[in-house]
């Protein structure tokens, strides 16, 4: 990473959980996304795969990568998760208000992280949504990918009509071939760790409480984008990033950490964000600006990824420029503040 103007890097996924699971952190492999089920290559068969949606990537679904692990490492064989783009919901309410914690990418880099080294990320679509739930046990987990075992929730449905749980997956399991190993919910301090209960904190501002229960910072992830640079204009540059089709967080303005994942400024570094419509300059699509501390470089078209670390205030609109901008000034040091807290 250049050293003049690159800002300060920082360790961005430390933090203190409430929760402990003693799941190891990074794990430097690279990760094979295999999303054509109808050819697999014989090496991509014989996995021991974790199966779910996996929005999040929470401490429940670590939960049950975990135990994947574990049978992978005692049997000799790759580690898998099996999951589904778009999110069924999206394919069975297209309209409905966006609700995802994550999109494809960023799910994808969690789950390299976590180690996973064959992701079967499968299209879902109207041939793969009308298969019964002994049809996917057959044609997709056995015939299609060979797996030898799968790892699923205890409150794991699937096939038509998600008319299939996990006794059946069993039962079919013991029928066609394949191993199942089912894992009981994870509860946390507050109850039962699930996709529904992040969103309800990020909705209610609260990103710390949803990291707790991630195991790591609700990130946001995407290709910087140009705006209309008015915030360099201000003298705060920011980044802008897409948060369409994702849950959007409490608007208002967040302490953040932000990861260049590519390019010359490849790195990781402290700033500010803000999350909405910018109704000082009457927006009307909501999106993630980010303004980088101390940091002087160009990342349109970077892939950039920003971790909620604290809510500040939420969105307003000031009756001048100068007190939006003195606004401006307060919000900056009271993240640094946040953000230099061991």
């Amino acid at each position: 990473m250049a050293k003049h103007n690159a800002g300060k890097a920082i360790g961005s996924d430390t933090f203190k959980l409430s929760l402990a699971l003693a799941i190891p952190w990074v794990y430097a492999i690279v990760m094979q996304i295999i999303r054509d089920h109808t050819y697999i290559n014989p090496d991509d068969r014989g996995a021991v795969a974790a199966i779910g949606n996996f929005d999040g990537v929470h401490l429940g679904h670590q939960t049950v990568i975990n135990i994947a692990r574990k049978m992978s490492d005692s049997t000799g064989t790759p580690l898998g998760v099996l999951t589904f783009e778009p999110h069924p919901r999206e394919f069975f309410a297209p309209e409905a208000p966006p609700f995802r914690l994550m999109g494809s990418d960023a799910r994808a880099h969690r789950l390299e992280k976590l180690g996973v080294e064959k992701l079967y990320e499968l299209n879902f679509n109207a041939e793969l949504s009308t298969l019964s739930p002994s049809e996917f046990s057959e044609n997709i987990v056995w015939d299609a990918l060979g797996l030898s075992h799968v790892v699923v929730g205890a409150d794991f449905r699937f096939g038509k009509g998600r008319a299939g749980d996990s006794e059946d997956l069993t039962r079919f399991g013991e029928i066609f071939g394949f191993g199942v190993t089912v894992a009981n919910l994870l509860q946390g301090d507050a109850g039962e760790v699930s996709s529904t209960a992040i969103r309800n904190a990020l909705s209610d501002g609260r990103p710390r409480d949803a990291a707790d229960m991630l195991g790591h910072w609700h990130r946001i992830e995407g290709v910087v984008v140009a705006g209309d640079q008015r915030g360099r204009k201000l003298g705060f540059p920011t980044a802008n990033i897409s948060i369409n089709g994702l849950h959007p967080p409490k608007h208002g303005i967040y302490a953040v950490y932000a990861d260049v994942l590519d390019g010359r400024w490849k790195g990781h570094y402290t700033g500010a964000a803000n999350i909405g419509k910018r109704p000082m300059f009457n927006g009307e699509v909501a999106n993630l600006e980010c303004h980088l501390f101390d940091f002087q470089g160009d990342l349109y078209g970077a892939h950039l990824s920003v971790a909620l670390v604290e809510y500040i205030r939420p969105e307003e609109t000031f009756e001048s420029m100068d007190s939006f901008i003195s606004r401006m000034n307060v919000d900056c040091a009271e993240a640094r503040r946040i953000l230099a807290e061991p």
